[in-house]
């Protein structure tokens, strides 16, 4: 009973499994699939349609009465045995509706018997450009381009590098000589030549060779897998390989072919590896590079998931037709939508697919047509075919570095346009039409020399951090705010902006691509001018005040020494938005990019075929030396002002700004170090190693001098002498008064002098005015003594002359009595200092006559 439901179960099993099947007519499919031989394709893109045809089976959309089968063989990629393979599919049953080979080779010969049997064919792997002929294969299509794709996108590559003359090596083939024979034609029009022509049938030393005595240097390759091996066997033999050799090879072999052991040949992975090191190859884009879901519903990356699985863990690098397995997967689903859109117009006409034999031409008509107007998204792209059956794609260009496949550009055939990749170097350029390579290769920093300066910039930051926080957090300190705390914050922000723009000074080409380089010359050029701006700027306002202030003239200096600290920060955003403005227009009106020297050309030792070509990428712009001219001329004017400012000011002592003499000290480092960097640099522009060492070094040691010079001293007053003491302690220890003390007795003293003087301007003008009054009262006198004397003498009857008061002749209070009236002046009657004693004014200052002294200083 147990064993008769366990049947039971069994038979229910495999009926819910044959469900989908049951009632559908078959379709079948005759293939030839390559599994070994010259092309090895079948072992991907049999597994590759084996997974179209479970997916199209499943579908209830497509071919809902039919179930589509795959009756394979391996052809080897050898026409003699494709022929055998065909008689049995043809005269074997069942009846199959269309043929599908893989090589070029076994479907020139199946296409051309094809229409003998009024089939379709559809080739997944065959790229011979004899194929296109339409009147020779009526009934053939292709999801794989035809090989004349490759030829256009090679006269493109040999036009940007001026290749006038080129050379070929192929295999004797059909498919790799109707593409040499369009590659001639399409070279001829292009004005370039084919100077050597070899081919081979099995053996390539002999070809090889010819190559090497007619100094072959482009050279194009059209071969299969195992030929290729052999090919380059002997290139390594006769060193035909290195800088001043450029090989063209189809792009279809698996990326390792040239590490695989092959037993005909005698080279080592490694002689292979240094034989093929820097060939470019040219293939067909077979794998859909965007994320879409097209008619199997799979993206690209799904599908190459499931065809990972279904080769059960190989290596697909070993594996032969991996990169054309999205092609077959594309053939079937191409098939299986056009037989399903010929299913209505059949049944219209009274037939049906399993009708089809090979003697009805209607069917095999209707299956043309609708293979003819397919269009579709596969997992290889856009499925489409031309006129001649073949499919339309873009071109991808690599090159092999260091023994991996470089992705360098594509080419689109239609339009005619070839794009190439940013972030991927070309290892060679090629030879000129006098067949002497010349290699451009880059000048690039020392990476040492910009490691090193970097580690000292990086330090200068951190220091200029360490100060910028110990004045913000000491800002309120006496001492510290006598030195305008808020100018010396921007000289550290300024500092550290300067010592920023080292990095991008030394950034090159070796580290961002050229078209993000005009970015990090911006960057050099703003960081560095503000830098400037807020470093120098605020140094230069600060001894630009003492210097103003006390070379004024003593009745405006009094007004000037109460300082206003908005007018000190107006002075650095005056400085700092001429920068910001003419760094503005500099940008706008002539942005910098990178220009490019070349330099002569060098010969290396050991090698007379190549000559390197030396460049040296530069930040420049159309009118560089104007704009430069501009900067210098400014910044070297505020220099040699800052110097003569300093030099003016070193012996000038002010509160208000307490460290004006370090700044001074500042200010020369800085102006002697940039009036000597920046016609160095200029002279150096083009060795990349001194220029940046000259250059970076001058900004490193300018900075950690200024901020040593303005900063270290206040750290080491407030940490020797602690910032709670007060000025008359800091007497006492010191046992001299501060600049602060004797900065107030000049004042005070200043004040007294000019009370004294006012004082001393009040006598004169009294004395000046008694002197008047005495002078006239003499006058009158002597002109009474004379009319008394003639009076008696004409009279002696003279009445008596009335005696004059005595207090008219009495002088003003405080002054002596004068000896005699008729003694004249003396002379140092002025002289008020000398005459009469001071008032009771001066009396109240306390006047000694040492103060005296300052009246007249």
């Amino acid at each position: 009973m147990a064993r008769l439901c366990s049947l039971t179960m069994t038979l229910t099993v495999l009926l819910s499994c044959s469900c989908p099947t049951l009632g559908k007519k078959k379709l079948y499919i005759g293939a030839l699939f390559p599994m070994s031989g010259g092309w090895p394709g079948g072992q991907a893109c049999l597994p590759a349609a084996q997974m179209a045809l479970d997916l199209v089976n499943k579908r209830a959309d497509i071919l809902p009465e039919y179930q589509l089968e795959l009756i394979h063989y391996d052809s080897m990629c050898d026409p003699g045995e494709a022929t055998k393979l065909l008689y049995d599919l043809l005269y074997t049953e069942p009846i199959k509706v269309v043929l599908m080979p893989g090589c070029s080779s076994v479907s020139t010969l199946v296409a051309e018997a094809a229409r003998m049997w009024n089939l379709i064919v559809l080739s997944y792997g065959s790229s011979s450009p004899a194929l296109s002929n339409r009147q020779r294969f009526p009934t053939f299509f292709r999801t794989h381009p035809s090989a004349t794709l490759h030829n256009p996108t090679r006269v493109q590559l040999f036009q940007k590098w001026k290749w006038t003359k080129i050379a070929t090596i192929q295999q004797t083939t059909e498919v790799f000589t109707s593409t040499l024979d369009d590659l001639e034609e399409r070279v001829k029009e292009a004005g370039i030549e084919i100077s050597v022509r070899q081919s081979f049938l099995t053996d390539p030393a002999v070809a090889v060779k010819n190559l090497k005595r007619q100094d072959a240097r482009i050279i194009v390759g059209l071969f299969y897998e195992t030929e290729a091996r052999k090919v380059f066997c002997e290139v390594y033999k006769e060193k035909l390989y290195g800088k001043k050799y450029v090989w063209f090879l189809i792009g279809w072999y698996a990326d390792n072919w040239f590490k695989i052991k092959d037993p005909s040949i005698n080279c080592t992975v490694e002689q292979m590896s240094e034989a093929v090191e820097g060939h470019v190859t040219t293939e067909i884009v077979m794998l859909n590079p965007e994320t879409v879901r097209g008619a199997s519903n799979l993206t690209s990356q799904e599908f190459l998931a499931q065809l990972m699985s279904k080769l059960g863990g190989k290596n697909p690098e070993e594996t032969g037709g991996f990169q054309e397995a999205p092609l077959a997967y594309d053939a079937v689903w191409a098939l299986a939508l056009a037989l399903n859109k010929t299913v209505g117009p059949l049944k219209a006409k009274g037939h049906r697919l399993e009708d089809f034999n090979y003697n009805n031409r209607d069917i095999t008509a209707e299956i043309y047509r609708a293979m003819n107007t397919s269009s579709f998204e596969g997992v290889s792209g856009h499925v489409v075919f031309d006129a001649q059956g073949s499919r339309m794609a873009w071109t991808l260009i690599e090159q092999l570095q260091g023994g991996s496949y470089k992705k360098i550009g594509y080419y689109d055939s239609t339009k005619g346009n070839l794009s190439w990749y940013g972030n991927d170097k070309w290892i060679g350029s090629g030879p000129p039409a006098d067949q002497t390579v010349v290699i451009e290769e880059f000048r690039y920093l020392s990476q040492k020399i910009f490691v090193s300066v970097s580690v000292f910039a990086g330090l200068g930051i951190l220091l200029g951090i360490i100060c910028l926080t110990f004045n913000i957090y000491n800002s309120n300190v006496r001492y510290i705010q006598n030195s305008q705390p808020y100018l010396n914050n921007m000289t550290a922000v300024g500092c550290m902006m300067a010592l920023g723009a080292v990095f991008p000074l030394g950034i090159d080409g070796l580290h961002v691509h050229r078209r993000q380089f005009p970015v990090v010359c911006q960057f050099r050029l703003w960081l560095l001018g503000l830098g400037f701006s807020l470093a120098y700027g605020s140094m230069f306002t600060k001894i630009w005040w003492v210097h103003t202030v006390f070379t004024k003239k003593d009745e405006k200096k009094d007004k000037r020494k109460h300082l206003e600290p908005w007018k000190l920060y107006a002075t650095v955003g005056v400085l700092l938005s001429i920068d910001i403005l003419s760094l503005m227009i500099w940008q706008i009106v002539d942005p910098l990019h990178i220009t490019v020297e070349k330099f002569t050309r060098e010969a290396p030792k050991g090698d007379l075929d190549v000559l390197i070509q030396p460049l040296l990428e530069h930040c420049s712009s159309e009118k560089m030396n104007t704009w430069l001219g501009v900067v210098y001329g400014y910044k070297g004017l505020l220099l040699l002002l800052g110097i003569f400012l300093a030099y003016e000011t070193k012996s000038i002592s002010t509160e208000k700004i307490n460290d004006h003499r370090a700044v001074g000290m500042a200010i020369y480092n800085v102006a002697v170090l940039c009036m000597i960097t920046a016609p160095v640099t200029m002279i150096l522009s083009s060795q990349q190693d001194a220029s940046f060492a000259f250059a970076s070094l001058a900004i490193v040691f300018s900075v950690y001098i200024t901020l040593v010079v303005l900063f270290v001293p206040k750290m080491r007053r407030l940490v020797t002498r602690g910032e709670w003491q007060s000025d008359a302690q800091e007497t006492m220890k010191t046992g001299s008064s501060t600049n602060n003390n004797d900065e107030e007795k000049s004042r005070q003293l200043e004040r007294e002098n000019k009370e004294l003087q006012k004082i001393i301007q009040e006598k004169e003008e009294r004395v000046s005015e008694l002197r008047n009054q005495l002078s006239e009262r003499q006058a009158l006198r002597s002109r009474r003594r004379g009319s008394t004397v003639s009076n008696q003498n004409h009279s002696s009857s003279s009445p008596a002359i009335p005696q004059s008061d005595p207090r008219s002749l009495a002088p003003p209070p405080g002054y002596p009595v004068p000896i005699s009236d008729l003694h004249p002046i003396p002379p140092s009657f002025g002289n008020s200092s000398s005459l009469y004693q001071p008032d009771s004014k001066i009396s109240r200052n306390n006047c000694h006559t040492s103060r005296l002294q300052l009246l007249y200083k």
